[in-house]
């Protein structure tokens, strides 16, 4: 079972017991029962016993992990699901039911859709973005993981401001992100490669493609001041704030000014050592850790991490990795699993300002993964919980009626 709903509800005790497992709690693996109350939250251990006693309904996690869910505050692979080739488009409706199936059979409870809103026509043009942000809005409430938008605003968008600000006066936007890939991508040398995929994404052809970089770029003057304006509307909606490709320490200490205390992707060590030294949270993809390297020989997640220099992991292009990353990074010896599974889980929650998950302790959202970690290569996602839901089962007979005495929980606080 995958993207449906499994919630008994006992008014009278928990929506849901989860029981047998070893729990991540407070840092450390732990016997412990975990009950959800009906309203979603974890319960506290006295309200633990009472929903015990109240017969409600138990997921025996016997033999398993059960972790907080991960929460992913970067990833675009949906994407995918919308044109799977170029020039190929699926409804977005389907693309989006698609992706809560992968969301949640890989264990993040918590996901934001990196909707790319950029000057290139196409898939990452004004018409796309406008129909993603609208059938994120209109489909939230039938999928199974907690479904947000990341807003990855390219700088030299220029047109697009005045619509983005009112987009954030209204919290359409979760948090935004400030891209450039105009500098990175399309002037730097060497990227024939990317700039060949950005022209084929687009629908132009080159000649017309590159006319229109011309035109975006004599605009460049104008970029740092709708930067700071945009940012200036964020903060004042409470929306957080992310830069995206930070080449220098220079550049992320003018990002921070602005208030923007999420550094994604830095490019090099010194720009991500500024932010580490300044407390910023500092996002790097999951399957960097993964594959072993940067897919575009950029800077290493793994040495990031040995470093001290990366908060949080993110599912970039892939929504399997965050699982697999953690497991990666606790048996090659970099961190442990409980230590590695911050970085998916309670950080990006941080992060993105969500102080309600991340971790399992009373009065936290009772969003869990329950995992089988005999292969530890591959480990296998046994069930999804969200907010107290059943989302996803792949053992349907773990389903019991009989309870072990709770362990005391921590508060989310």
């Amino acid at each position: 079972m995958t993207g449906g709903a499994f919630r008994e509800r006992d008014d009278a005790g928990a929506a849901l017991v989860v029981t047998g497992g070893a729990v991540l709690i407070d840092g450390r693996f732990t016997d412990a029962t975990v009950a959800v109350m009906a309203d979603g939250s974890i319960a506290a251990a006295a309200r633990d016993a009472a929903a015990r006693d109240a017969g409600g309904p138990i997921l025996d996690a016997t033999g398993l992990l059960v972790l907080p869910g991960i929460v992913d505050i970067h990833g675009d692979a949906f994407e995918r699901q919308i044109m799977p080739r170029p020039g190929v488009d699926f409804p977005l409706d389907v693309a989006l039911h698609e992706t809560d199936r992968q969301v949640v059979a890989n264990g993040i409870t918590t996901v934001f859709h990196g909707v790319t809103w950029s000057w290139e026509p196409g898939l990452r043009g004004a018409d796309n973005a406008r129909r993603l942000v609208a059938a994120i809005e209109d489909l939230r409430p039938g999928l199974a993981a907690d479904t947000r938008l990341h807003l990855r605003h390219e700088t030299f968008n220029l047109d697009a401001e005045a619509e983005i600000a009112d987009w954030l006066a209204a919290r359409r936007i979760d948090i935004l992100a400030f891209n450039d890939h105009m500098t990175l991508t399309v002037e730097a040398t060497g990227r024939a490669a990317k700039l060949a995929r950005m022209v084929e994404r687009s629908g132009l052809s080159h000649e017309a493609f590159m006319q229109l970089v011309a035109r975006v770029v004599a605009r460049r003057h104008e970029v740092s001041g709708a930067i700071e304006r945009l940012a200036g509307v964020a903060l004042a909606h409470g929306v957080p704030l992310l830069s995206h490709d930070d080449t220098s320490p220079e550049q992320r200490a003018w990002y921070r000014a602005l208030g923007c205390r999420v550094a994604e992707f830095p490019t090099t060590v010194e720009a991500a050592a500024e932010a580490a030294a300044h407390g910023d949270e500092i996002v790097f993809g999951a399957p960097n850790v993964v594959r072993g390297g940067s897919h575009t020989g950029w800077t290493s997640a793994t040495e990031m991490i040995r470093l001290g220099l990366c908060t949080v992991l993110a599912s970039d292009y892939y929504h399997p990795a965050p699982l697999l990353a953690a497991f990666r990074l606790d048996a090659s010896g970099t961190l442990p699993l409980a230590a590695a599974w911050s970085l998916i889980a309670e950080a990006p929650a941080r992060a993105a300002g969500l102080a309600d998950r991340g971790r399992i302790a009373a009065g936290c959202r009772g969003d869990l993964v329950l995992i089988d970690r005999r292969h530890a290569a591959a480990p296998r996602v046994v069930a999804t919980v969200v907010a107290g839901r059943v989302v996803h089962l792949a053992e349907p007979g773990r389903f019991r009626h009989a309870v072990a005495s709770p362990h005391r929980i921590g508060t989310c606080a």
